[in-house]
């Protein structure tokens, strides 16, 4: 999906939010995970996408993408800046970094749990922590570490998940 359509759905989701404030949300790939800049708060989460190489044409699923989030609020103002951590081909020799294709009804998941997270850690209220899990995608093959960079990252949450896709660890 274009980034446009993040946007939209973000901005449909955010009319739950306080009233008054405005909040955008931005794609930024110098978004760093566990770190975020003073006053921002971060949110990790995994999600089910597929690939395709730039190189060869080859795609593939995988339900171990993450998305880093940073969110920031002041003076009304929120912004949320997207990181989606990406993947390369196995089969290339020095293959790019793709970025993923996530789809629709994934990214509408995503953005419903990343406004609950703001209404958490921007407006401190106190929710349940029930968290919306990913659809899955059919994966035939194992996850390959040296190509992702979420692993590569220490974010990857191959070493902690349970080969049961329905159940996920995500970081808060």
């Amino acid at each position: 999906m274009a980034q446009t359509d993040w946007t939209t759905i973000f901005g449909d989701k955010a009319t739950d939010l306080e009233q008054g404030d405005s909040w955008h949300l931005e794609f930024d790939d110098s978004v760093e995970p566990k770190s975020p800049k003073p006053g921002w708060k971060e949110y990790i989460r995994n999600t089910g996408a597929r690939f395709r190489c730039s190189k060869c044409g080859r795609s593939w699923p995988s339900n171990r993408v993450m998305v880093v989030f940073h969110m920031h609020l002041i003076s009304g103002q929120g912004v949320v800046k997207v990181r989606r951590i990406r993947q390369n081909c196995k089969k290339c020799a020095s293959a790019p970094m793709e970025k993923p294709e996530i789809p629709p009804e994934n990214i509408s998941i995503l953005m419903d749990n990343l406004v609950k997270k703001i209404r958490i850690k921007c407006y401190g209220e106190n929710l349940d922590g029930g968290f919306k899990p990913p659809q899955t995608l059919e994966v035939k093959s194992p996850h390959e570490p040296a190509h992702c960079e979420a692993c590569k990252l220490g974010i990857c949450e191959r070493n902690s998940a349970p080969h049961n896709p329905s159940t996920y660890k995500f970081f808060f």
